[in-house]
């Protein structure tokens, strides 16, 4: 299986995680970190699953900006 970047934020009363790299809208949460942790892996098991292979990104998730 492909390996992913997860990204977990501490909210007050919640920790909410989300992949990089990955096509589509993929968040797990739970009580505590590692629950948000089980929970972002079980729902990008199913997003592969359910969408396909394709939904993997073949680019990262980054671009060039430039500000003036």
């Amino acid at each position: 299986m492909k390996r992913f970047k997860i990204v977990v934020e501490k909210h007050p009363d919640t920790y909410v995680a989300y992949p990089l790299g990955l096509k589509g809208v993929v968040v797990g949460q739970g009580d505590t970190y590692e629950a948000a942790l089980a929970d972002v892996r079980s729902a990008i098991q199913f997003h592969i699953e359910t969408f396909g292979p394709e939904t993997l990104e073949i680019d990262p998730p980054f671009g060039d900006f430039s500000f003036s």
